[in-house]
């Protein structure tokens, strides 16, 4: 096989070592998520005092939001480590048979997927949450039928986009396969 030029060489290799610029993005990933567990630890914070005092729909309304806030926490973990794996370089640390089964797994196919899951199911808890605060005085000020119908027509966006993209992957698998 014929050598490339030098020029060529060092143009592909420069392409090639560009991908480090995207470990800035996920350091920055990093302090999103030490940051959304502050808001984590904040909220629990606030709740943990009142639980002799919380009806039954408002522990509910509580339990959903850290729900909300841990699945938010996944998704920026799923996106960081499957990001940097998939897009940067391998993880290559001795964890002592720590490391999550999906780690290193996860292409990209598998990361779209994993990301509209979350969305998906984030926006649930966020629509069942408000579902679950109407003929409350001051949650009806702020969502009105109108807020209501466009929270339940973005979701059913995000439900048909996770059908769309599971049907494209799952089309694109047959199609290598015959």
């Amino acid at each position: 096989m014929p050598q490339k030029p030098a020029l060529e060489r060092k143009f592909e290799q420069t392409l090639f070592a560009s991908r480090w610029l995207m470990a800035p993005m996920y350091l920055g990933l990093v302090v999103s998520l030490a940051l959304l567990s502050v808001v984590f630890l904040r909220e629990l914070a606030y709740y943990a005092p009142q639980v002799m005092t919380l009806s039954s729909d408002k522990a509910i309304l509580v339990i959903l939001t850290l729900i909300d806030l841990t699945l938010a926490a996944n998704l920026l973990l799923i996106v960081l480590f499957s990001g940097y794996e998939n897009f940067v370089s391998k993880l290559d640390i001795d964890d002592g048979g720590d490391r999550p089964d999906w780690m290193g797994t996860v292409d990209f196919s598998g990361l779209k997927m994993k990301l509209i899951a979350s969305i998906v199911a984030i926006s649930a808890i966020h629509l069942l949450k408000r579902f679950m605060e109407i003929g409350q005085q001051k949650a009806d000020a702020i969502y009105g039928n109108t807020e209501l119908f466009w929270l339940v027509v973005i979701h059913m966006v995000f439900v048909l986009s996770g059908v769309l993209m599971a049907a494209m992957d799952w089309m694109s698998a047959r199609a290598k396969k015959g």
